[in-house]
């Protein structure tokens, strides 16, 4: 059974109150606007961030105390031989600095909690809104890619926001500080020290162009490396029984030759600025003693005030270094942000109508009027196709490969909306019922089987939640589940792997059928439900489906047509429209396409 996520409106409301805006997709390219955004992931935590900013510019402040006192200590301590000023000179600077890692502390352990309750926001806003997202949205899009974005894009965001955040805020500053300081003691060596402030910053934005796409295409290409590896390893019985290890070690040398080519361009552009700041603080110091002597021969400045301003210097150059240092998880955080944001911004599927209701209860009678559908626009799929089935019928759907027989299924349990026509339940358009009610009253069997990792009594009761552990096991024995249950090492508590490998394909799909009769709908949707059975227990399953089936209105797709035999209706699809329809002896006796279909199928043997 589908369940429903969390509503359109709690979402909106959610992405709202950080930053989000669900809409058509923005592949965002302005790395302002994702710096924005991830900002208001962090505006609900104002008072926590204003305590950083607050501890922030206090050790900032006491950076500055310890060359100034040092100055002073030269000056007037060493020059006029004040021991007792020296040594309370000393006991300041040791206190400052002190001072200085008691609140550079507390900082880093209250920015620490504030990013991972931001981050935790941001992927669970991402996780929720992928929980919304259509089907055809999963069809368009691999799922090692949107893993790529849930883990690699996060942790390069967790990693700039949780640990450098800090260090950024200290280093502006810092800078800042350097410089008001700097000014109150003497201009004219202030003056000169701007001049590596403008060279600084035309190479960061001449760089910033470049790592910005270096750092896009590295996630991108670590997205697909994903897509390798996790059907590499998902897919390793076929591999093995083709012989196709070379190939798919071959495929992943090239995906990760291209996170390597990818990530060698990014990170040399960013590094790119640490040689800079070093060239540049170099420069920086040699102009400060140069001009600082000639002032102190004239008798301008003290000898102190010129060890201060060194002290500043290499104080000054050392932010723009870490800077510098930053700037290349910064950038990769901005690359990660935007990919998470192109993801929350794609539109969701669509909501509830404004009037959308939810009966009681239904019968089951279904009515499809003028149906058409096109996956793709201009190759319809479905076309002008109409059909009834009265409640606690049995409807079988057959025709050829891509006739159209799950598209019916999808449009009826709207994983795609219909684009012409109706599906009207009790005479309820489908697009007027709620979709968590629509679901609720479905219950599915679909031919790819799908099961949880976890125990074999939580896979059955994820049909219904509240079940109780005896309503489970009811369920297991009437779909034929019961016996092999016991037969597994810890019973209905043995925990399945992932994608349930410990299991044959016939043992999956039996717990998908007890998963739907426990679900109890009112109608049944049987995709290709006894396809991965041997045919003993195909026929035990077929005792059970009937039980099941009684009393509801059932949907039978199958290609093995000797399991329809007792269909109310089998309708015959072919290219997308209904070409025959009757019972199965009725079409038969016709000797048209489903007798064709019939005798191919058992060469000729049938009658």
């Amino acid at each position: 059974m589908a369940y429903e996520p969390m509503g359109g409106q709690d979402l909106r409301s959610s992405m709202q109150r950080r930053g989000g805006r669900p809409g058509k997709i923005e592949k965002a390219q302005n790395p302002r606007k994702a710096l924005s955004r991830l900002l208001g992931y962090l505006a609900p935590h104002r008072k926590s961030m204003g305590l950083v900013i607050l501890y922030v510019l206090l050790f900032s402040i006491l950076g500055l105390v310890g060359p100034y006192l040092m100055g002073v200590a030269i000056d007037k301590c060493i020059g006029g031989k004040d021991i007792p000023g020296l040594a309370w000179t000393a006991i300041l600077m040791l206190a400052a600095y002190l001072l200085l890692n008691f609140f550079q502390t507390i900082a880093n352990w209250i920015m620490a909690t504030v990013s991972q309750e931001a981050l935790k926001d941001l992927r669970g806003d991402l996780f929720v809104h992928l929980q919304t997202l259509s089907i055809d949205f999963f069809d368009t899009h691999s799922a090692g890619g949107l893993m790529s974005r849930l883990t690699n894009d996060i942790d390069a965001i967790n990693q700039a926001v949780s640990q450098n955040v800090i260090a950024l805020l200290s280093s502006v500053l810092s800078m800042f500080g350097i410089l008001i300081a700097m000014f109150v003691l003497n201009h004219w060596l202030a003056l000169s020290s701007l001049v590596v402030v403008p060279i600084m910053v035309w190479f960061s934005r001449f760089i910033a162009k470049y790592t910005r796409k270096g750092f896009r295409d590295l996630q991108k290409n670590l997205g697909e490396l994903n897509d390798v590896a996790e059907e590499a390893i998902a897919g390793q019985r076929v591999i093995k029984a083709f012989r196709r290890n070379d190939a798919v070690i071959e495929a992943f040398r090239v995906k990760n030759r291209a996170v390597f080519e990818a990530g060698v361009y990014a990170n040399s552009y960013a590094m790119l600025l640490m040689p800079l700041t070093g060239v540049l603080g170099s420069f920086f110091v040699i102009v400060l003693a140069s001009l600082g002597g000639w002032l102190a021969l004239q008798g301008l400045v003290s000898v102190g005030t010129i060890a201060t301003f060194i002290n500043y210097g290499q104080n000054f150059t050392s932010p723009l270094r870490q800077i510098a240092n930053l700037y290349n998880s910064i950038q990769a955080a901005l690359a990660g942000a935007e990919r998470v944001f192109e993801i929350i911004d794609t539109a969701p599927e669509v909501s509830d109508l404004p009037d959308a209701v939810s009966p009681g209860a239904i019968l089951g009678d279904v009515k499809i009027e003028d149906l058409c559908f096109a996956y793709t626009p201009g190759t319809p799929i479905i076309k002008h196709f109409n059909l009834e089935a009265r409640a606690g019928q049995t409807i079988a759907l057959v025709g050829p490969t891509g006739a159209g027989k799950t598209t019916i299924i999808n449009l009826l349990t709207r994983f795609y909306e219909a684009q012409e026509g109706s599906i009207k339940i009790d005479g309820i358009d489908i697009r007027r019922l709620r979709k968590a009610f629509l679901r609720q009253s479905l219950g599915l069997v679909l031919q790819d089987t799908f099961l949880f990792a976890d125990t074999v009594m939580e896979n059955i009761r994820y049909g219904r939640l509240e079940a109780s552990d005896s309503e489970c096991v009811e369920a297991a024995c009437l779909a034929e589940a019961d016996h092999f249950i016991r037969q597994l090492p810890e019973g209905y508590a043995t925990n399945l792997s992932e994608r349930a490998g410990n299991l044959s394909l016939g043992q999956r799909q039996l717990l998908s059928i007890s998963r739907a009769r426990l679900a109890d709908p009112a109608i049944l949707i049987l995709d290709e439900a006894t396809s991965s059975v041997d045919t003993r227990t195909e026929l035990r399953i077929q005792k059970a489906l009937l039980r099941l089936m009684e009393g509801r209105t059932s949907f039978v797709i199958a290609h093995r047509l000797s399991t329809i035999r007792d269909a109310d209706k089998v309708v015959v699809i072919d290219s997308g429209e209904i070409v025959e329809q009757g019972s199965h002896q009725e079409l038969l006796d016709k000797r048209g396409f489903y007798y064709r279909l019939y005798v191919s199928q058992f060469k000729g043997n049938a009658i």
